[in-house]
């Protein structure tokens, strides 16, 4: 009879640890109201080449302005729009600079969209072409791509110039329960090469001072499954943590006690 009760209190012990709550699935625990917490400086996005740039130049004289505007029409994967004919697309070349109209040659990498904008300002208003343009500059093709335990892993628009890692991975419909919040991975191209940052949900402090809580674009998220998620690519992985499978051993230990007793 004591070792049918030592094996019953086993068989509860292994219940109880399986059904604890786990403490790594809230975000930024313990910032309670009325908390401050100082954030990394933030940092709008910066053209980088390859990127894509919307310039759409304005001015009281519509018939001046229109030169520096490439009319173009929108073409998307089952969709034509042939109405958008004022947005002037612009590639920047591998040395970081676009080739405007007129002026020639403008060196704009390292640049956010308001910077690029007073410098194409000031470029237009120093040649006297215009005297008084207003001058737009919008990203076009500026992504994060999201991989890994997330509800809907893909590539998204970064449309604001401050995306923080918490809004982007809103986008992709959260973690799913079974990600890793605490390891985060966010890989991103500085300088020709590729540098990770290790990004803790949980803790914010860590999170929000981090390099990588203001997203760039071409960063590349992936969230780690955690291990229970891992061994559900074996067939058996998982088996032995279910209630089922100690059950069965808490049995079977009964029955070898009970034998051995008589």
């Amino acid at each position: 009879m004591k070792y049918v009760i030592i094996n019953f209190l086993i068989l509860i012990g292994l219940l109880s640890v399986s059904c604890s709550t786990p403490k790594n699935i809230t975000y930024m625990q313990g910032f309670d109201n009325g908390d401050v917490q100082a954030v990394r400086e933030q940092r709008r996005i910066t053209v980088q080449p390859d990127d894509q740039l919307s310039i759409v130049v304005s001015s009281k004289d519509p018939e001046l302005a229109e030169v520096f505007n490439l009319a173009i029409a929108q073409y998307r994967i089952g969709y034509t729009n042939q109405n958008n004919q004022n947005t002037s697309a612009y590639t920047v070349d591998p040395d970081g600079n676009i080739n405007y109209p007129i002026v020639g040659k403008i060196h704009i990498a390292g640049l956010n969209r308001h910077e690029v904008s007073d410098v194409i300002q000031n470029e237009l208003i120093n040649k006297n072409l215009l005297k008084d343009p207003v001058v737009t500059v919008e990203f076009l093709n500026a992504t994060v791509s999201i991989i890994g335990d997330v509800a809907r892993p893909g590539e998204y628009s970064i449309d604001k110039d401050n995306l923080t890692i918490l809004q982007a991975l809103s986008k992709a419909g959260d973690l799913n329960i079974t990600g890793l919040r605490e390891h985060v991975l966010v890989v991103r191209e500085e300088n020709g090469q590729d540098r990770a940052y290790r990004l803790d949900l949980t803790n914010p402090e860590s999170l929000m001072t981090s390099p990588a809580y203001y997203l760039q674009q071409n960063d590349v998220v992936y969230v780690e499954p955690n291990a229970t998620k891992k061994r559900q690519a074996t067939a058996n992985g998982n088996t032995v943590l279910t209630p089922t499978f100690w059950i069965s051993v808490a049995s079977l230990l009964t029955t070898i006690t009970a034998l051995l007793i008589k």
